[in-house]
């Protein structure tokens, strides 16, 4: 039977607009790391007006659509149910502009995008966009999700480079709000109903965003740290003494290191490996005659082990490539140990190593079986706890996570003041949570703006209602 929703899709978009061969529809339907489902169809817009007739077509015939970027979510949030009734609409042919304004230091892009090919474009101009981040996502799925990344210690997430958004509501309606100005105090800036809202309300077919001037110089070093509090330690220092160059701050717990150097052959910075290893960058667009960051680094680091009572074990400066390789190496060597869950969770600094302490308690008394491995971005708060245990070893995987996600997210949330989500954002990996930690009174927010931007509830794989 023909299905006339598609065929009104291929008229509109033509035959490379649309796909809907079960092989061909098969990488749009599983996900980076959680969700899979199966589609009725993909449809790839090339302009801001073909996603608002996309979006026009669906809505018309009652369709539910998912909006997928580059699809490095890890929440499930881009990819279709299993009802093979969503349609997926892929951003990946709305590509082509990429227009910066030197002189204002801002760049207007396409929501399909991806990171690699805008710092590409900004390379022979001295710029780039500096959410940094493993995977490469598009601009539009960044806004969507508001994604954080290694440096936001320096120059934060999305939402504080995000100038303007053009954006398609549920209906087909599209919303410009590009603006080019870092002050327009003239009202509501609507832009902030869609970062970090997963694409609910609305998808982000433009974007205008603020770039910055490419670093000339970095410098990194390697701090072996004697527990938690010796890298809070470490921290505050460093943001009190050099906290105009100081643009990463990364922290790999012991276990985490010990995997990494079980599968890959790399550089091995201390004998025996601290229980934290803190990943230490300055950055600078001075020149090195004017500001030698290796030396600052080097005496800093040194006055600020002289006064911690041997808190820091030891310091290595060196590659900036072979210290990163460290923490990019973290995730695939997990999974080469065993059967990983993932947990993306902040808390207040301050209660980072408590709350590390807490989960590894717990862990000892109830599952002792599963090891705690942690990492992240203490620099902001954020740590990846991922817990590891025996391919194998677990005859009902599911129950075991639902019953850890149980015990660890209250514990972030109500006893630490903390989040379940991060920088991953909402999605139907850990829904469940937003709908017993969220507000009511946000979630009566929520259900009014999506009457208004999406009356069908048509958008997205997630409520925020």
């Amino acid at each position: 039977m023909s299905d006339r929703l598609i065929e009104a899709l291929r008229q509109t978009l033509g035959d490379r607009g649309v796909i809907d061969a079960p092989s061909d529809r098969a990488r749009y339907e599983q996900g980076w790391r959680y969700g899979e489902g199966v589609a009725r169809c993909v449809a790839r817009p090339a302009s801001t007006a073909e996603v608002a007739a996309t979006l026009r077509l669906c809505a018309e015939h009652g369709a539910r659509v998912v909006a997928q970027g580059a699809n490095t979510g890890l929440v499930a949030a881009s990819t279709p149910d299993r009802s093979g009734a969503m349609v997926v609409l892929s951003l990946e042919r709305l590509n082509r502009t990429i227009e910066l304004d030197a002189a204002a230091r801002t760049v207007l892009v396409d929501g399909g995008v991806l990171l690699s090919q805008l710092n590409e474009a900004l390379l022979p101009h001295g710029f780039w966009f500096p959410v940094d981040l493993g995977a490469d996502p598009q601009i539009g799925g960044m806004v969507a999700t508001n994604t954080g990344g290694t440096r936001l210690l320096k120059y934060g997430d999305v939402r504080h480079n995000l100038l303007g958004v053009e954006v398609v509501l549920g209906d087909g309606t599209v919303v410009s709000m590009l603006n080019r100005l870092r002050k327009n105090n003239t009202g509501l800036d609507g832009k902030h109903l869609f970062i970090g809202t997963t694409g609910v309300f609305g998808v982000v077919t433009r974007a205008v965003l603020q770039v910055a001037p490419r670093p000339t110089q970095r410098t990194t070093a390697l701090v072996a740290c004697r527990n938690g509090e010796a890298v809070l330690g470490l921290l505050q220092a460093l943001e009190r003494d050099l906290g105009d160059v100081l643009s990463a701050f990364e922290v790999m717990g012991q276990k985490a290191l010990e995997a990494v150097f079980r599968h890959h052959d790399l550089r091995r910075p201390f004998a025996e490996l601290p229980a934290y290893s803190a990943l230490v960058e300055l950055s600078s667009t001075l020149p090195s005659s004017a500001l030698a960051l290796d030396a600052l680094l080097e005496e800093r680091l040194g006055a600020h082990a002289e006064t911690t009572d041997d808190a820091i074990e030891d310091a290595v400066l060196g590659s900036g490539e072979d210290f990163w390789a460290l923490r990019h190496h973290i995730t695939e060597s997990l999974r080469s140990d065993g059967d990983v869950l993932a947990f993306d969770i902040s808390v207040p600094r301050s209660r980072l190593p408590a709350f590390t302490r807490d989960v590894a308690a717990l862990l000892a008394r109830d599952h002792p079986n599963v090891t705690l491995t942690d990492y992240g971005h203490w620099g902001d708060g954020g740590t990846h706890l991922n817990l590891v245990w025996p391919k194998g070893a677990v005859a009902d995987r599911q129950a075991l996570v639902t019953t850890l996600q149980d015990a660890i997210y209250p514990l972030a949330v109500e006893r630490h003041g903390g989040s379940y989500s991060a920088e991953h954002g909402v999605g139907p990996h850990n829904q469940r949570f937003y709908d017993r930690f969220a507000d009511p009174a946000v979630k009566r927010l929520c259900r009014a703006l999506a009457e208004c931007c999406d009356p069908g509830r048509l958008l997205g794989t997630v409520r925020l209602d």
